[in-house]
């Protein structure tokens, strides 16, 4: 069963902390301050915000089952792992063809167009819990085992 974060739009207030977080978490320093005034280029954060009036929410990768990104990407950057089911990124390999922003059905995936390579969720490989859930102030997001059932793809809460 693969992890998915899923959104409580209802509780979503647009603050926008799973980006900031989700940008220092990617930062070379992985200090909140260095990482967007002293580093030279501000990392770019795998997590989009939508937001249109009083509705707000974030928008990650969805490491959907069928993965279309993974089928369309031409060298092979983007796999599926067998174990855990999250769709991996080998950046060496990204050629920055963009193909895999194309066919995302969320448009979660962007590019940083600093070094030419993709750019999407990873859940925080390596860490117990995604930055964007542990630091939602309204525990808007929640991570969450997904069994692929279409019931997933409307949210918990």
């Amino acid at each position: 069963m693969t992890k998915k974060i899923y959104i409580k739009e209802a509780v979503c207030i647009g603050c926008h902390l799973c980006h900031v977080y989700c940008q220092q978490h990617r930062s070379q320093s992985k200090d909140l301050i260095k990482a967007f005034k002293k580093e030279p280029f501000p990392p770019v954060s795998g997590v989009r915000m939508e937001e249109k009036g009083p509705v707000a929410f974030s928008v990650r990768c969805q490491q959907c089952e069928d993965s279309p990104c993974v089928s369309a990407c031409l060298t092979g950057a983007l796999s599926r792992d067998g174990e855990s089911g999250l769709v991996d990124v080998d950046l060496e390999r990204c050629v920055g063809c963009w193909t895999c922003m194309l066919v995302c059905p969320f448009g979660a995936i962007k590019r940083d167009s600093r070094q030419s390579k993709m750019v999407k969720c990873d859940l925080c490989q390596g860490e117990d819990e995604p930055v964007c859930v542990v630091n939602c102030p309204n525990e808007a997001l929640v991570c969450a085992e997904s069994d692929g059932s279409p019931d997933d793809s409307e949210g918990k809460g």
